[in-house]
């Protein structure tokens, strides 16, 4: 059967098209974001996909397998694949086969109860349940609680969900709310009721994607105002751990001196405390212990949020499975990780509540529109031996660094007069010979916090017009004159390094924005180009091509 104005095209590989054309294309995807997740959204075609885990977490929210298939029935221009409802059917009656309660006999240990007993045979002979569980019974095994993280991401792992039933604890009050003189926007309001539900069990925990620039700090401090609770902020660098103190400062009215900073210039532990991932995973050398894991054990803290969450460090991964009973919220821009560990991301800090393409905040004007140019460059001449004879990942270096992209570079800052531009690169020297040559002022990893503050200061007062930074700038700067980025190299081919880079010049205003990369032709660098591209053209963004003749 054919409908040809309904907008969704189910596929046998359980990915669902939403034709953009179709007058009911909005209506459709509010349906199907509760159970789906969305995979690319360029300018006609969006594409979401049905996964194990993106149906479980529907279904521990409250959908059932009916309404899900009911869904997608209503608004499918084919009939459905038998597969596909087959694959809806038999993951969702895998979910509620494990029960996590608590032990009311023993305040340190927990109950897994299984419903049925293949099941339980099954996790029974398994080498998790050997090292983790201790069998009570024919259908229930006990844990430690200080295991309840790691044994539900191992059992996701082997396709048994968990339906956690151990409530939240809310935590200290913390009295705090929104200046009334601050409004937020819709999106933001509805990521933050997507994650917080109406309180109910399978809720207050999760991860909120939004593009940089979007103001994902106000989503958290939304959440902060509706939950009031003693919480937690961990950022990736201490520049971010400022940017959330003075939001904090600007749009709440919670008493200055109720808010602290622990990072490595501070140590203040106030209900709202602000810290940095590096702080928490600092270790003494040839010591194994973490010095400051007690700031997440012992800080009795009733919500965590996780700024730039794809970034979290792996020993913070295996404190956070220790901190199921807190709310937690994870935000970022992409959850793509270069190691691949996004399930880990979506078990233990919390699934995907909320996201929505980028495309489309840049048409409402909430993000700059950006136009995204790619200029090849041919080698140094005096570099083609060397590169010739070099391994495939000193190649990448040497077309990297090719001293040809510093004319580009010239001609690119004399185009954009009158704009605020970032240079942008992977390698410290290249850096520094563009330092050397322009003048223009530098921040990398050796720069101190307190002068890359002043640099980014005087960034912002228009007192520095172009500044080179390294990967530190990567994340979480607020710069939001900024309108051109130049990047003269980067991390290989990582898409989320693409992304956080265009996010510096996604701040909403009056003027286009540009993203240059600078890469040299007929070199490692641009298949590397190629990979780092791809996620900023999923969102919608294209590349223009030009050979520069220098």
């Amino acid at each position: 059967m054919l409908d040809r104005d309904k907008p969704l095209l189910i596929q046998s590989d359980r990915t669902i098209l939403l034709d953009l054309a179709c007058p009911d294309a909005e209506n459709a995807r509010l349906d199907i974001i509760p159970f789906s997740e969305l995979i690319k959204s360029p300018e006609h075609m969006h594409t979401y996909s049905l996964s194990a885990l993106s149906l479980w977490n529907a279904i521990s929210a409250g959908l059932s397998a009916d309404e899900i298939v009911a869904r997608l029935k209503k608004w499918s221009r084919y009939d459905i694949d038998q597969r596909v409802l087959f694959f809806i059917e038999d993951t969702a009656s895998r979910y509620g086969n494990f029960i996590l309660t608590e032990d009311e006999s023993d305040n340190q240990r927990l109950l897994l109860k299984v419903n049925k007993k293949l099941f339980f045979l099954q996790l029974s002979s398994s080498a998790l349940a050997k090292k983790y569980l201790k069998a009570e019974g024919d259908n229930t095994f006990s844990l430690s609680r200080l295991e309840r993280g790691k044994i539900k991401v191992e059992l996701i792992k082997m396709g048994f969900p968990v339906d956690d039933r151990i409530p939240l604890n809310k935590g200290e009050h913390v009295d705090m709310n929104l200046k009334s003189t601050f409004s937020a926007r819709d999106y933001q309001e509805t990521a933050v009721n997507s994650f917080l539900g109406s309180g109910e069990r399978g809720t207050g925990f999760g991860t909120i994607v939004l593009p940089c620039g979007s103001g994902k700090t106000i989503v958290g401090l939304l959440a902060m105002a509706r939950l009031k609770t003693r919480t937690l902020i961990l950022c990736p660098n201490v520049q971010s751990v400022h940017q959330w103190m003075r939001e904090i400062a600007e749009k709440t009215d919670i008493p200055e001196d109720m808010v602290g900073e622990y990072s490595g210039d501070s140590k203040e532990i106030k209900p709202i405390t602000v810290s940095t991932y590096q702080i928490l995973t600092y270790r003494k050398p040839g010591c194994e212990d973490y010095l400051h894991f007690s700031l997440l054990r012992d800080g009795k803290w009733g919500f965590i949020i996780y700024d730039e969450v794809h970034m979290l460090p792996a020993p913070v991964f295996r404190i956070t499975a220790e901190l199921q009973s807190i709310y937690r919220l994870g935000l970022t821009a992409t959850l793509i990780r270069e190691d691949g560990r996004e399930d880990e991301v979506f078990s233990l800090v919390g699934p995907k509540r909320f996201d929505t393409p980028w495309s489309e905040l840049a048409e409402r004007g909430y993000i700059a529109q950006a136009y995204c140019h790619e200029i090849r460059v041919a080698l140094d001449e005096d570099d083609e031996i060397k590169y010739a004879l070099a391994s495939k990942r000193e190649k990448y270096r040497i077309a990297s660094v090719n001293k040809r992209k510093l004319n580009i570079i010239e001609d690119l800052v004399k185009k954009h007069s009158d704009d605020s531009i970032l240079i942008i690169g992977q390698y410290i020297e290249q850096l520094e010979e563009i330092k050397k040559r322009f003048s223009w002022p530098i921040v990398t990893g050796k720069t101190s916090n307190k002068v890359r503050d002043e640099i980014y200061q005087k960034f912002r007062q228009r007192k520095i017009r172009v500044l080179i930074v390294s990967k530190v700038a990567n994340f979480a700067i607020d710069l939001p004159d900024c309108s051109v980025a130049i990047q003269v190299s980067g991390t290989f081919g990582s898409r989320q390094e693409e992304a956080q880079r265009l996010g510096r010049i996604l701040r909403p205003k009056e003027k286009s924005s540009h993203f240059y990369t600078i890469i040299t032709e007929y070199s490692e660098e641009e298949e590397f180009a190629m990979n780092r591209q791809k996620f900023l053209s999923e969102q919608g963004y294209s590349y223009t091509l030009e050979r520069a003749d220098v």
